[in-house]
């Protein structure tokens, strides 16, 4: 489990094509803390680190995760938003993330409001039902609160800092997201499923 409080933006450093993929990311995380094993959430996709270094670290992603998520679209130089699992404890600034996409969503639009920027999002028809205003989600692991729903998009408000320190400092229009509902969305809708059944 995560927060969707990103704590490091990382870079690929390689990607190595045999059988699965792995990637390399630079990091300025302490390694020595970091076990073999150990989940990070890299821009959404929760991944196994399967070796490190003094300031890298290495994981493999399946064909199932290349094609269901945007790191198919990642290269060396490509920035990555990560965060270490939740350990029993810490702090929940954000919610309750899986490291589970959902879907690969577009950027729409991009807008300057006073410090902040706006961002209007597609949003799939099969994942309406779990977008409400105020609520979260999370786009590329980041955990945000969504402003306003529409019938084929949502807007979200990334402030200066979360900006300057995620990689949507970059982003731009058209750009491929990483998109995971929030779980208590999710469960309250299968909740409200087997009720309507009975």
């Amino acid at each position: 489990m995560f927060t969707g409080i990103i704590t490091d933006v990382g870079t690929i450093d390689a990607i190595e094509k045999s059988g699965d993929t792995r990637i390399t990311v630079k990091t300025s995380f302490d390694t020595d803390d970091i076990e073999i094993g150990a989940s990070i959430a890299c821009s959404g996709p929760c991944l196994t680190v399967v070796d490190k270094g003094d300031d890298w670290f290495a994981v493999e992603a399946s064909d199932e995760t290349l094609s269901c998520t945007n790191l198919n679209g990642w290269a060396v130089g490509t920035p990555v938003n990560l965060e270490r699992a939740l350990k029993l404890g810490d702090e929940l600034g954000g919610h309750v993330v899986t490291g589970h996409v959902d879907a690969v969503i577009t950027l729409k639009s991009i807008e300057t409001i006073g410090d902040s920027t706006k961002l209007t999002l597609s949003l799939p028809a099969d994942y309406a039902a779990f977008v409400a205003a105020k609520g979260s989600v999370t786009l590329d692991g980041i955990s945000l609160t969504v402003n306003e729903v529409g019938d084929d998009f949502f807007t979200v408000n990334i402030i200066s800092h979360t900006k300057a320190h995620t990689t949507f400092r970059t982003v731009q229009e058209g750009q491929r997201i990483n998109f995971e509902i929030d779980v208590l969305a999710r469960y309250v809708a299968r909740m409200t499923e087997v009720q309507n059944k009975k």
